[in-house]
Order: structure tokens, then sequence, then C-alpha cells
């Protein structure tokens, strides 16, 4: 079993940057991809970035070319850099990961709030 534990949200002015952190323990060899996703009021779930165990990042369109995922070499932890930030923005964010040889994002942290403001 993964556990996952986000950090680091907070309340930003537009144009501002954060720094998003998920720690991951557990069976952390187990991960195949990670995640972010983000959820505001009223609003469905949307992934935002992923990462996969070779490297390779996507990224939703709302986001590219603002916002950055990275890990470190051990997958213990996993950062979303998020530059230039909108009010639109504004949401609940989630580490989330692929495990095992499941193809669904089984395992979740508990979500961090980011605010924008205007």
């Amino acid at each position: 079993q993964v556990q996952l534990v986000e950090s680091g949200g907070g309340l930003v002015q537009a144009g501002g940057s954060l720094r998003l952190s998920c720690a991951a323990s557990g069976n952390i060899f187990s991960i195949n991809a990670r995640g972010w996703y983000r959820q505001a009021p009223g609003k469905q779930r949307e992934l935002v970035a992923t990462i996969t165990t070779g490297g390779s990042t996507s990224y939703a369109d709302s986001v590219k070319g603002r916002f950055t995922i990275s890990r470190d070499n051990a997958w213990n932890v996993m950062y979303l850099q998020m530059n230039s930030l909108k009010p639109e923005d504004t949401a609940v964010y989630y580490c989330s990961a692929v495990t095992g040889k499941g193809t669904t994002w089984d395992s979740w942290g508990q979500g961090t709030q980011v605010t924008v403001s205007s």
C-alpha cells in the first residue's frame, strides 16, 4: 500500500508562484506513474499533470507552459511547480499514483488548498 501526503498549498496573488510537494511512503516501488489532480468547487476533478517512471510528462492545456511536474530519483517526493498563477487555478490539489499492474489512479493524498487572489 502507498500513502501520499501533499503540502505547499496556500494563498498567493495572481502572477505569483507556488511549489507543491507530495511525499510517498509504504511500497513506493509499486508506483508506475504519478500525477496531480485538482478540483474546484462545483467542478469535476481535472488531471493537471503526470509523470512516468521513465520521466515522460504530460500537462493539461490549461496549465501547459506555466506548471512543471518533477520527482526525485527514488520516487519519494513529487513536485508541482506552479508559475504565473491565475484565479482560475484556485482548487484543491491532489497527489495520485498508479500502482502495481493496475491502470487506474488507485492511491490518493488528502489534498492541499491553493487559492489565487486577483
